[in-house]
Protein backbone atom coordinates (compact mmCIF):
# COMPACT_ATOMS: atom_id res chain seq x y z
CA UNK A 1 0.00 0.00 0.00
CA UNK A 2 1.42 3.09 -1.15
CA UNK A 3 2.50 5.87 1.54
CA UNK A 4 -0.22 8.86 1.60
CA UNK A 5 1.85 12.33 1.28
CA UNK A 6 0.36 15.71 1.76
CA UNK A 7 2.96 18.69 0.49
CA UNK A 8 2.73 21.94 2.15
CA UNK A 9 4.58 25.08 0.63
CA UNK A 10 3.47 28.64 -0.20
CA UNK A 11 6.23 28.29 -3.17
CA UNK A 12 4.15 27.11 -6.21
CA UNK A 13 7.58 25.54 -7.60
CA UNK A 14 8.27 23.63 -4.64
CA UNK A 15 5.15 22.24 -4.53
CA UNK A 16 4.89 20.47 -7.80
CA UNK A 17 8.80 19.60 -8.00
CA UNK A 18 7.94 17.72 -4.28
CA UNK A 19 4.87 16.21 -5.52
CA UNK A 20 6.63 14.80 -8.89
CA UNK A 21 9.20 14.01 -7.26
CA UNK A 22 7.27 11.83 -4.63
CA UNK A 23 4.77 10.58 -6.75
CA UNK A 24 7.43 8.80 -8.79
CA UNK A 25 9.13 7.26 -6.55
CA UNK A 26 7.89 3.63 -5.15
CA UNK A 27 4.68 3.30 -2.99
CA UNK A 28 4.55 7.02 -2.58
CA UNK A 29 1.55 9.05 -3.66
CA UNK A 30 0.86 12.36 -2.82
CA UNK A 31 -3.09 12.63 -2.33
CA UNK A 32 -2.96 16.58 -1.99
CA UNK A 33 -1.24 19.86 -1.83
CA UNK A 34 -1.60 23.15 -0.02
CA UNK A 35 -0.36 26.50 0.05
CA UNK A 36 -0.70 27.62 3.68
CA UNK A 37 -0.98 26.90 7.12
CA UNK A 38 -4.39 26.73 7.51
CA UNK A 39 -5.57 25.03 4.20
CA UNK A 40 -3.42 21.96 5.56
CA UNK A 41 -5.02 21.44 8.57
CA UNK A 42 -8.38 21.10 6.49
CA UNK A 43 -7.36 18.79 4.13
CA UNK A 44 -5.31 16.59 6.85
CA UNK A 45 -8.89 15.99 8.02
CA UNK A 46 -9.94 15.65 4.74
CA UNK A 47 -7.85 13.18 3.11
CA UNK A 48 -6.24 11.51 6.31
CA UNK A 49 -2.37 11.25 4.81
CA UNK A 50 0.10 8.97 6.28
CA UNK A 51 2.36 11.59 6.00
CA UNK A 52 3.06 15.71 5.84
CA UNK A 53 5.71 17.79 4.44
CA UNK A 54 5.47 21.54 5.78
CA UNK A 55 7.47 24.67 5.02
CA UNK A 56 7.91 27.06 7.75
CA UNK A 57 6.99 30.50 6.41
CA UNK A 58 3.42 30.84 4.68
CA UNK A 59 0.68 33.29 4.71
CA UNK A 60 -2.62 32.74 6.53
CA UNK A 61 -0.85 29.90 8.87
CA UNK A 62 2.58 29.62 9.47
CA UNK A 63 4.07 25.78 9.82
CA UNK A 64 4.58 25.58 13.47
CA UNK A 65 1.04 26.90 14.43
CA UNK A 66 0.23 24.32 11.64
CA UNK A 67 1.70 21.48 13.48
CA UNK A 68 0.39 22.56 16.37
CA UNK A 69 -3.22 22.35 15.30
CA UNK A 70 -3.10 18.85 13.08
CA UNK A 71 -1.80 17.16 16.46
CA UNK A 72 -5.36 18.92 18.14
CA UNK A 73 -7.45 17.67 15.39
CA UNK A 74 -6.17 14.62 13.69
CA UNK A 75 -2.23 13.77 14.72
CA UNK A 76 -0.23 13.12 12.04
CA UNK A 77 3.59 12.76 11.14
CA UNK A 78 4.71 16.00 10.11
CA UNK A 79 8.42 16.48 8.11
CA UNK A 80 9.33 19.88 8.18
CA UNK A 81 11.42 21.35 5.21
CA UNK A 82 14.06 23.47 6.87
CA UNK A 83 16.86 25.93 5.69
CA UNK A 84 20.50 25.28 6.84
CA UNK A 85 20.79 28.35 8.77
CA UNK A 86 21.41 28.86 12.56
CA UNK A 87 17.93 30.90 12.61
CA UNK A 88 16.19 27.61 10.41
CA UNK A 89 17.70 25.65 13.10
CA UNK A 90 16.16 28.02 16.00
CA UNK A 91 12.35 27.33 13.55
CA UNK A 92 12.90 23.98 13.27
CA UNK A 93 13.57 23.17 17.28
CA UNK A 94 10.27 25.31 17.70
CA UNK A 95 8.29 22.78 15.08
CA UNK A 96 9.99 19.81 16.97
CA UNK A 97 8.68 21.16 20.03
CA UNK A 98 5.22 21.57 18.80
CA UNK A 99 5.15 17.86 17.43
CA UNK A 100 6.75 17.44 14.52
CA UNK A 101 8.61 14.08 13.72
CA UNK A 102 11.73 15.14 11.62
CA UNK A 103 13.03 17.78 9.59
CA UNK A 104 14.49 17.96 5.95
CA UNK A 105 17.10 20.41 4.19
CA UNK A 106 15.40 22.93 1.66
CA UNK A 107 17.44 23.51 -0.86
CA UNK A 108 16.04 24.58 -4.20
CA UNK A 109 19.23 24.28 -5.75
CA UNK A 110 19.27 20.53 -5.18
CA UNK A 111 15.76 19.95 -6.06
CA UNK A 112 16.50 21.46 -9.62
CA UNK A 113 20.17 20.39 -10.57
CA UNK A 114 19.65 16.56 -9.01
CA UNK A 115 16.21 15.12 -8.34
CA UNK A 116 17.07 11.87 -8.24
CA UNK A 117 18.73 12.71 -5.38
CA UNK A 118 16.43 14.73 -3.51
CA UNK A 119 13.74 11.40 -4.46
CA UNK A 120 15.96 9.33 -2.72
CA UNK A 121 16.71 11.15 0.57
CA UNK A 122 12.91 11.96 0.74
CA UNK A 123 11.42 8.66 -0.03
CA UNK A 124 13.72 6.90 2.11
CA UNK A 125 12.70 9.54 5.28
CA UNK A 126 8.89 9.15 4.52
CA UNK A 127 9.22 5.35 4.41
CA UNK A 128 11.19 5.48 7.16
CA UNK A 129 8.52 7.47 9.40
CA UNK A 130 5.78 5.96 7.88
CA UNK A 131 7.15 2.36 9.18
CA UNK A 132 8.52 4.37 12.38
CA UNK A 133 7.73 1.34 15.05
CA UNK A 134 9.40 -1.48 12.92
CA UNK A 135 12.13 0.87 10.94
CA UNK A 136 15.71 -0.62 11.79
CA UNK A 137 17.99 0.36 8.92
CA UNK A 138 21.70 0.20 9.13
CA UNK A 139 23.07 3.42 9.80
CA UNK A 140 26.50 2.38 7.13
CA UNK A 141 26.21 3.74 3.75
CA UNK A 142 25.38 0.25 1.85
CA UNK A 143 27.17 -1.02 -0.80
CA UNK A 144 24.68 -3.35 -1.59
CA UNK A 145 27.14 -6.02 -0.32
CA UNK A 146 26.22 -6.84 3.58
CA UNK A 147 29.73 -9.00 3.98
CA UNK A 148 31.44 -5.72 2.81
CA UNK A 149 29.39 -2.75 4.25
CA UNK A 150 29.98 -5.01 8.01
CA UNK A 151 33.37 -4.92 7.34
CA UNK A 152 33.96 -1.62 6.04
CA UNK A 153 31.97 -0.33 9.18
CA UNK A 154 33.63 -2.55 11.63
CA UNK A 155 37.24 -0.97 9.87
CA UNK A 156 35.67 2.79 10.13
CA UNK A 157 34.76 2.27 13.82
CA UNK A 158 38.14 0.83 14.79
CA UNK A 159 39.94 3.57 13.04
CA UNK A 160 38.01 6.15 15.25
CA UNK A 161 38.56 4.14 18.10
CA UNK A 162 42.35 3.87 18.10
CA UNK A 163 42.69 7.60 19.08
CA UNK A 164 40.91 6.98 22.49
CA UNK A 165 43.99 4.29 23.46
CA UNK A 166 46.17 7.36 23.83
CA UNK A 167 46.16 9.95 26.04
CA UNK A 168 48.85 12.23 24.24
CA UNK A 169 48.85 12.19 20.59
CA UNK A 170 46.41 14.16 18.72
CA UNK A 171 45.82 11.75 16.29
CA UNK A 172 45.30 7.76 16.02
CA UNK A 173 48.62 6.39 16.49
CA UNK A 174 48.71 3.43 13.72
CA UNK A 175 50.92 1.26 16.35
CA UNK A 176 47.86 1.42 18.99
CA UNK A 177 45.66 -1.90 18.60
CA UNK A 178 41.84 -1.14 18.38
CA UNK A 179 39.18 -2.88 20.24
CA UNK A 180 38.19 -5.63 18.49
CA UNK A 181 34.23 -5.58 17.59
CA UNK A 182 32.57 -9.21 18.44
CA UNK A 183 30.30 -11.20 15.81
CA UNK A 184 27.82 -9.78 18.60
CA UNK A 185 27.98 -6.72 17.47
CA UNK A 186 26.91 -7.28 13.41
CA UNK A 187 24.71 -5.11 12.35
CA UNK A 188 21.08 -5.77 12.69
CA UNK A 189 19.63 -7.20 9.18
CA UNK A 190 15.92 -7.95 10.07
CA UNK A 191 13.82 -5.54 8.91
CA UNK A 192 10.81 -6.74 10.02
CA UNK A 193 9.25 -5.99 13.83
CA UNK A 194 10.22 -7.75 16.61
CA UNK A 195 8.01 -9.32 19.19
CA UNK A 196 7.34 -6.24 21.71
CA UNK A 197 10.23 -6.08 24.33
CA UNK A 198 8.44 -6.37 27.85
CA UNK A 199 9.15 -3.16 30.09
CA UNK A 200 12.10 -3.55 32.84
CA UNK A 201 12.86 -1.17 35.09
CA UNK A 202 13.50 -3.28 38.50
CA UNK A 203 16.95 -2.59 38.59
CA UNK A 204 19.34 0.09 40.07
CA UNK A 205 22.60 1.42 39.78
CA UNK A 206 24.99 2.70 42.03
CA UNK A 207 25.65 6.01 41.85
CA UNK A 208 29.52 5.93 42.18
CA UNK A 209 29.99 3.34 40.03
CA UNK A 210 29.00 6.38 37.30
CA UNK A 211 31.53 8.50 35.50
CA UNK A 212 29.89 9.71 32.71
CA UNK A 213 26.42 9.77 31.26
CA UNK A 214 26.68 9.12 27.80
CA UNK A 215 23.65 9.75 25.91
CA UNK A 216 22.73 8.98 22.01
CA UNK A 217 19.81 9.56 19.88
CA UNK A 218 18.76 10.34 16.17
CA UNK A 219 14.57 10.95 15.32
CA UNK A 220 13.02 12.43 18.13
CA UNK A 221 15.76 12.89 20.04
CA UNK A 222 15.96 16.76 20.67
CA UNK A 223 12.21 16.62 22.38
CA UNK A 224 13.41 13.56 24.74
CA UNK A 225 15.98 15.32 24.96
CA UNK A 226 15.07 18.25 26.05
CA UNK A 227 12.73 15.94 28.78
CA UNK A 228 15.32 14.15 30.57
CA UNK A 229 17.76 16.93 30.69
CA UNK A 230 15.33 19.75 32.00
CA UNK A 231 14.85 16.71 35.11
CA UNK A 232 18.25 17.51 36.01
CA UNK A 233 19.39 19.18 38.89
CA UNK A 234 22.02 22.13 38.66
CA UNK A 235 24.36 20.46 40.96
CA UNK A 236 24.13 16.84 39.42
CA UNK A 237 27.21 15.14 39.73
CA UNK A 238 28.29 13.23 36.91
CA UNK A 239 29.61 14.63 33.32
CA UNK A 240 27.42 14.13 30.13
CA UNK A 241 27.89 13.81 26.60
CA UNK A 242 24.97 13.74 24.33
CA UNK A 243 25.05 12.77 20.72
CA UNK A 244 21.94 13.67 18.28
CA UNK A 245 22.24 13.02 14.98
CA UNK A 246 21.61 16.58 13.22
CA UNK A 247 23.07 18.73 10.60
CA UNK A 248 26.16 20.85 11.63
CA UNK A 249 23.98 24.11 11.20
CA UNK A 250 21.84 22.88 13.95
CA UNK A 251 23.61 21.41 16.56
CA UNK A 252 25.50 25.16 18.40
CA UNK A 253 21.03 26.53 17.93
CA UNK A 254 19.92 22.98 20.03
CA UNK A 255 22.63 23.39 22.61
CA UNK A 256 22.28 26.66 23.55
CA UNK A 257 18.41 26.10 23.87
CA UNK A 258 19.10 23.38 26.34
CA UNK A 259 21.57 25.71 27.83
CA UNK A 260 18.80 27.99 28.08
CA UNK A 261 15.68 25.99 29.44
CA UNK A 262 18.06 23.12 31.59
CA UNK A 263 19.68 23.89 35.10
CA UNK A 264 22.66 22.06 34.15
CA UNK A 265 24.75 23.77 31.69
CA UNK A 266 25.05 22.84 27.97
CA UNK A 267 27.19 23.57 25.41
CA UNK A 268 28.59 22.40 22.32
CA UNK A 269 31.05 20.44 22.54
CA UNK A 270 34.47 21.76 21.43
CA UNK A 271 38.02 20.22 21.16
CA UNK A 272 40.02 19.84 24.58
CA UNK A 273 36.80 20.90 26.39
CA UNK A 274 37.33 18.89 30.11
CA UNK A 275 34.06 16.54 31.20
CA UNK A 276 33.27 18.07 34.48
CA UNK A 277 30.04 17.22 36.69
CA UNK A 278 27.01 18.87 35.69
CA UNK A 279 27.86 19.67 32.30
CA UNK A 280 26.34 18.17 28.83
CA UNK A 281 28.56 18.18 26.04
CA UNK A 282 26.82 18.29 22.64
CA UNK A 283 28.46 16.64 19.68
CA UNK A 284 28.58 19.01 16.61
CA UNK A 285 26.89 17.94 13.90
CA UNK A 286 29.58 16.74 11.09
CA UNK A 287 32.19 15.72 13.09
CA UNK A 288 32.83 12.21 15.88
CA UNK A 289 33.27 12.89 19.56
CA UNK A 290 35.60 11.04 21.08
CA UNK A 291 36.50 10.79 25.00
CA UNK A 292 40.03 11.27 25.89
CA UNK A 293 41.39 10.08 28.92
CA UNK A 294 43.74 13.58 29.42
CA UNK A 295 43.36 15.80 32.38
CA UNK A 296 40.82 13.44 33.92
CA UNK A 297 38.47 13.02 30.79
CA UNK A 298 38.19 15.44 27.73
CA UNK A 299 36.34 15.73 24.78
CA UNK A 300 38.35 15.74 20.84
CA UNK A 301 36.48 16.51 18.02
CA UNK A 302 37.43 15.04 14.87
CA UNK A 303 36.92 14.97 11.33
CA UNK A 304 34.25 11.23 10.35
CA UNK A 305 35.84 8.65 8.36
CA UNK A 306 33.76 8.98 5.28
CA UNK A 307 32.58 5.50 5.69
CA UNK A 308 30.44 6.49 8.88
CA UNK A 309 27.28 8.15 7.38
CA UNK A 310 26.07 9.63 11.05
CA UNK A 311 27.73 12.60 11.90
CA UNK A 312 28.33 12.42 15.10
CA UNK A 313 27.90 8.64 15.14
CA UNK A 314 26.79 7.08 18.57
CA UNK A 315 29.05 4.03 18.09
CA UNK A 316 32.01 6.11 17.72
CA UNK A 317 31.10 8.61 21.03
CA UNK A 318 30.07 5.51 23.13
CA UNK A 319 33.02 2.78 22.29
CA UNK A 320 35.89 5.62 22.96
CA UNK A 321 33.92 6.06 26.61
CA UNK A 322 34.32 2.52 27.07
CA UNK A 323 37.77 2.45 26.39
CA UNK A 324 38.82 5.11 29.05
CA UNK A 325 35.77 4.43 32.01
CA UNK A 326 36.05 0.51 31.82
CA UNK A 327 33.13 -0.29 33.41
CA UNK A 328 32.11 3.26 34.71
CA UNK A 329 29.74 4.57 32.06
CA UNK A 330 25.58 4.69 32.21
CA UNK A 331 25.01 4.84 28.65
CA UNK A 332 21.68 5.57 27.42
CA UNK A 333 20.02 5.11 23.89
CA UNK A 334 16.64 6.70 22.71
CA UNK A 335 14.45 6.98 19.92
CA UNK A 336 15.86 7.44 16.57
CA UNK A 337 16.21 5.43 12.49
CA UNK A 338 18.69 2.65 12.87
CA UNK A 339 21.21 0.72 14.85
CA UNK A 340 23.67 3.42 15.60
CA UNK A 341 24.50 2.47 19.27
CA UNK A 342 24.04 -1.03 19.44
CA UNK A 343 28.02 -1.42 18.64
CA UNK A 344 28.59 1.19 21.02
CA UNK A 345 26.56 -0.79 23.70
CA UNK A 346 28.37 -4.01 23.14
CA UNK A 347 31.42 -2.34 23.65
CA UNK A 348 30.18 -0.99 26.85
CA UNK A 349 28.82 -4.10 28.06
CA UNK A 350 31.86 -5.58 26.96
CA UNK A 351 33.90 -3.17 29.33
CA UNK A 352 31.47 -3.66 32.73
CA UNK A 353 29.48 -0.78 31.86
CA UNK A 354 25.32 -0.29 32.31
CA UNK A 355 23.43 0.33 29.34
CA UNK A 356 19.54 1.64 29.35
CA UNK A 357 17.38 2.17 26.31
CA UNK A 358 14.14 4.37 25.61
CA UNK A 359 11.05 1.66 25.75
CA UNK A 360 9.14 1.86 22.29
CA UNK A 361 5.79 3.09 23.49
CA UNK A 362 7.65 6.61 24.93
CA UNK A 363 9.62 6.46 21.21
CA UNK A 364 8.99 8.50 18.03
CA UNK A 365 11.00 5.67 16.61
CA UNK A 366 11.81 2.43 18.08
CA UNK A 367 14.74 1.45 15.51
CA UNK A 368 18.37 2.62 17.62
CA UNK A 369 16.62 1.25 21.09
CA UNK A 370 15.10 -1.82 19.51
CA UNK A 371 18.47 -2.81 17.93
CA UNK A 372 20.33 -2.58 21.64
CA UNK A 373 17.76 -4.45 22.76
CA UNK A 374 17.36 -7.22 20.91
CA UNK A 375 21.45 -7.40 20.70
CA UNK A 376 20.60 -8.09 24.39
CA UNK A 377 22.99 -4.74 25.85
CA UNK A 378 20.57 -2.85 27.46
CA UNK A 379 20.00 -3.34 31.46
CA UNK A 380 16.72 -1.79 31.49
CA UNK A 381 14.08 -1.15 29.12
CA UNK A 382 12.69 2.43 30.36
CA UNK A 383 10.37 5.28 29.09
CA UNK A 384 11.38 9.14 29.15
CA UNK A 385 9.92 9.91 32.23
CA UNK A 386 11.71 6.64 33.83
CA UNK A 387 14.42 7.49 32.50
CA UNK A 388 14.48 10.96 34.12
CA UNK A 389 13.40 9.75 37.24
CA UNK A 390 16.56 7.29 38.03
CA UNK A 391 18.83 9.70 36.75
CA UNK A 392 17.70 11.82 39.54
CA UNK A 393 16.98 9.32 42.09
CA UNK A 394 19.76 6.89 41.16
CA UNK A 395 22.96 8.79 39.30
CA UNK A 396 22.72 12.44 40.30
Amino acid sequence: MAVKVLVVDDSGFFRRRISDILNAARNIEVVGTASNGAEAVDLVQKLQPDIVTMDFEMPVMDGITAVREIMKVRPTPVIMCSSLTFDGARVTLDALEAGAVDFLPKNFEDISKDPGKVQKILAEKIREVAGSKTSNTLQFKSTGDKKADMKAKREAIREALKSSHTSTAPTASPKTPAPQVTRETKPTETRTAPTPVPRRSGSSIRSSDVKLVAIGTSTGGPVALQRILTTLPANFSKPIVLVQHMPANFTAAFADRLNQICKIKVKQAEDGDQLQPGVALLAPGGKQMMIDKRNGGTVRIIESDKRLNYKPCVDVTFGSAANVYHGGVLGIVLTGMGADGKDGSALLKKNGSSVWAQDQDSCVIFGMPMAVINGGFADDVLSLDQIAQKLVNEVS
